[in-house]
């Protein structure tokens, strides 16, 4: 009689809203405490699968070439890889003495890239999932506030590469909704028309049909957008991340 196979293990991870679960940890750019190391920074703390595969080096060249696009937005790039330190290193080498990708060459990746070889980073924040592979990490990614606060998390299989202009927007998008204290809709960019909170009252619905407040366009009591330019939008939500 055969024993049936094991269910493979349940990973947990942290969802939108919690504090991101602390760790320290060894980097190519030295010892990081994460997230205290970056309070009052917005981070994009990513894994990727292995070192030494096309599809990781063609992100590691776009994220790396898009640093300082993200630095503009208070925004620090940090990587994980369950790789040893010393394959980093040569990787992250190799990325700059060899490879040429959409016309980006000599690239030279100084955000600090984890070693997590005892998956344990890798656990904490549920960038293993057995049904797609049990030894190495997704491509996940979870943007966190000054605050240390998860407030967006987007997962990619092994297969697929991930789109840099998205994560740039959600960026963008994340900070504008802070600061103004707005929504933002579908395929939203600076410049488009942003979401006005729904009225909190039958006075104030009944009063935005009926007097269309100035400054507002409502297709409907509770759908209700203004206008702000994208250059009030740039200048609020670049000056603090000018290095």
């Amino acid at each position: 009689m055969t024993t049936p196979e094991a269910p493979a293990p349940i990973t947990g991870m942290p969802r939108i809203g919690d504090t991101a679960p602390p760790f320290t940890a060894v980097t190519t750019q030295g010892p990081i405490n994460f997230p205290a190391d970056y309070a009052g920074k917005w981070v994009i703390f990513f894994s990727h699968p292995a070192d030494f595969t096309p599809v990781c080096t063609s992100e590691f060249v776009t994220f790396a070439s898009m640093r300082d696009e993200f630095a503009a937005y208070n925004t620090e790039l940090v990587g994980l890889s369950v790789d040893g330190l010393y394959s980093h290193i040569a990787w992250l080498r190799t990325i700059k003495e060899k490879i040429t990708f959409r016309g980006m060459h000599d690239v030279d990746v100084t955000f600090p890239l984890i070693e997590d070889v005892s998956m344990a980073v890798a656990q904490k924040y549920g960038m293993i999932m057995p049904g797609e592979d049990s030894t190495k990490a997704v491509r996940a990614v979870f943007v966190i506030d000054p605050t240390s606060v998860i407030r967006a998390i987007i997962y990619y299989p092994l297969s697929l590469g991930r789109n840099f202009d998205e994560l740039l927007r959600v960026i963008k998008a994340l900070q504008t909704a802070d600061h103004f204290e707005v929504a933002t809709p579908a395929n939203w960019r600076p410049g488009d028309p942003v979401i006005v909170p729904p009225p909190g009252s039958c006075g104030t619905a009944a009063q935005r049909i009926s007097q269309q407040a100035e400054g507002l366009h409502c297709e409907d009591w509770f759908f209700c957008t203004k206008e702000i330019p994208a250059e009030a939008i740039e200048s609020a939500i670049r000056t603090k991340g000018q290095r």
